[in-house]
């Protein structure tokens, strides 16, 4: 069988922008459906701060790869073992957050690709070949150019650590954690704060300079998003479900709410149709 592609590194690498949709609590096989029918590219399925365990959060994986709609899992710092999980069982990508130096940037690209690009285990017939790959060689190699390799800029370190961490080879996207930051920064929620601009700049640079995607999360303001986007941004995670699903209903609601209900007549009217 052929090898699923990986739809939104193709369309990075094309230059285009990859929309992800977060995944905190939907876990029906729908969700890739819902996201593509909302316009996005990607799956960010997330067990940092979701509760997802791997059986849930592979089921969603495989229930991706049919639909062109890319599933990524955002695994919690540190979670090598259970990233090359999901890898074997249909991730195309893994978001590893809390990335501050180069050095750590190297141990996640060789843990997630096979030799002679890393040291990633062979676990048989992988999901994305649908259980049916070619020679191993082959399908290391194919495998090894699909998978995407995001790590996440979230404290002053790794900004100062941008440009080596951008060197690495394997690391596809240095997404920007934009609240984590902004927390670290001293300035907690302010995404339009100067010091986060100054922080996109620099990452923006580094990104420019070893040829891999800047991403942004964390972004809800248009105008903020407007900004970041301008400085290049083009790996961005629009929302997660449980804010849209929060946002919509209120907006909804409060509108319904706001209809003017028309006044009960509460006269009888007898047979003839006069009120008694």
């Amino acid at each position: 069988m052929a090898l699923v592609h990986n739809a939104a590194k193709r369309k990075l690498a094309d230059g285009g922008i990859a929309l992800g949709l977060i995944l905190h609590h939907l876990r029906t096989a729908a969700a890739p459906a819902l996201a593509a029918a909302g316009g996005h590219d990607f799956l960010f399925i997330d067990m940092e701060h979701g509760a997802f365990s791997v059986q849930e959060a592979t089921q969603l994986c495989l229930a991706a790869l049919p639909t062109g709609i890319t599933p990524l899992v955002r695994v919690c710092a540190g979670a090598i073992d259970e990233a090359t999980r999901l890898l074997d069982n249909g991730a195309l990508g893994i978001v590893v957050p809390h990335v501050d130096t180069a050095r750590q940037a190297r141990e996640i690209a060789d843990a997630f690709r096979y030799p002679p690009r890393g040291k990633r285990s062979w676990g048989g017939s992988p999901a994305v070949y649908g259980y049916q790959p070619p020679s191993m060689a082959e399908a290391q190699a194919a495998i090894n150019n699909e998978l995407l390799t995001v790590v996440m800029i979230e404290s002053p370190d790794a900004v100062e650590n941008a440009f080596d961490i951008a060197a690495v080879d394997g690391i596809d996207v240095l997404l920007i954690g934009s609240s984590d930051l902004t927390s670290a920064l001293g300035i907690a929620g302010q995404t339009g704060h100067e010091k986060l601009a100054d922080a996109y700049v620099e990452v923006g640079a580094a990104c420019r300079k070893h040829d891999k995607v800047l991403g942004m999360g964390g972004i809800g303001g248009d105008e903020d998003a407007a900004r970041y986007v301008g400085m290049g941004a083009r790996f961005i995670t629009s929302g997660s479900d449980h804010g849209f699903l929060v946002s919509a209903a209120a907006a909804r609601a409060k509108f319904l709410r706001g209809l003017k209900v028309a006044e009960a007549d509460t006269g009888k009217k007898n047979r003839k149709g006069r009120t008694d």
